[in-house]
């Protein structure tokens, strides 16, 4: 007899009613699961007035969302939060969920261990990639001793991952696409010994990575005055993001949000350039749903040629500054061509 699956949860996050990013792309891999698995897609949504900001969660994917709305769950609250979800996840009128997916933000890499340990199932955390095995049981991928390690929950369920923004592509949002909104009342919680009063947000350009469409990361072999103002130069010329390797934030070149890899940023550019990047694997992981990959690196034997699609070896010093003027001057021309033809 054909084995029976429970659906795949996403627990999306959402702030001041504005659905996480990490969320949205989450729920796109769980449709793919859930399809794979030949069941459904959910999504558990807590918060407060946020019944229009639901059917977000079914345009991008969801075929249910489970919503519980109150004044209580305005703001996140780790006990209350957890309580909710594992309450859900218990409950004998739906249906006990496969796998449960959450973004590892702040509020994620905090609730995902919680609601592991009351619901007395694993977890594998920030995940740079999801499967089924053979068996059709959730392999989740992490980098690990200079390759890819995977992780399974063989017996105990849910199987629970965590995973970052970027590793996943956002879903086509579909407006005409029909799902269930399902309001669940917030069940009794006893006292809290710790609450949110108050949360503030960083005044920076978070996010700027993992949605720009152009990234020049620059590695080690570009840390030097010199090596980093033409890396500079580039990511101005060509209007992307200045990104780096931990060298580059080790020597203060950069600020530790520009890092991308296992421990900073996930990005999924049009297009990647590595400037002295080495192609070691914990920065590589981060960029690997990048659609165009470039390195540019003085040792022609570097590992980073093996993992990209256009390599070129050669001292950034010099090739760099001949390939930012020959941008301009293409630019330039083009800008002259179209004058032209507009007289």
């Amino acid at each position: 007899m054909k084995k029976q699956f429970g659906p795949v949860w996403v627990i999306a996050e959402q702030n001041g009613c504005e659905i996480e990013i990490a969320s949205l792309q989450l729920i796109g891999k769980a449709r793919e699961l859930a399809d794979e698995l030949g069941t459904a897609c959910a999504a558990v949504f807590l918060g407060h007035q946020i019944r229009e900001a639901a059917w977000t969660l079914v345009h991008a994917g969801a075929d249910r969302v489970y919503l519980v709305d109150g004044p209580e769950l305005q703001l996140y609250q780790p006990i209350l939060f957890t309580a909710v979800i594992s309450f859900l996840a218990r409950m004998e009128e739906l249906k006990k969920p496969e796998i449960i997916l959450i973004g590892s933000t702040c509020m994620g890499r905090e609730l995902a261990p919680l609601i592991a340990a009351g619901l007395r199932t694993g977890l594998a955390a920030h995940c740079t990639g999801l499967r089924l095995d053979m068996d059709k049981k959730l392999e989740a991928l992490i980098p690990a001793y200079g390759g890819m390690m995977s992780i399974v929950c063989p017996e105990k369920r849910p199987q629970m991952a965590t995973v970052a923004r970027g590793v996943f592509k956002m879903p086509h949002l579909d407006i005409s696409r029909k799902g269930q909104i399902l309001n669940l009342p917030v069940p009794a919680i006893p006292n809290q010994p710790v609450r949110t009063l108050e949360i503030v947000r960083e005044t920076s350009q978070e996010g700027q990575l993992e949605d720009a469409r152009v990234i020049i990361a620059g590695g080690a072999g570009a840390c030097t005055d010199e090596g980093w103002q033409v890396v500079r130069d580039l990511a101005e010329t060509l209007n992307g993001a200045l990104a780096c390797t931990r060298p580059a934030v080790d020597e203060g070149r950069a600020p530790l949000s520009a890092m991308i890899g296992q421990s900073g940023k996930m990005a999924s550019p049009e297009v990647y350039i590595g400037v002295g990047c080495s192609g070691e694997q914990q920065h590589m992981v981060g960029i690997k749903g990048a659609n165009l990959m470039v390195a540019i690196n003085n040792d022609p034997k570097s590992p980073v040629f093996q993992q990209v699609d256009i390599g070129i070896a050669a001292d950034c010093l010099e090739f760099l500054p001949v390939l930012i003027s020959k941008i301009k001057a293409f630019r330039k021309a083009r800008s002259g061509c179209k004058q032209t033809s507009e007289q």
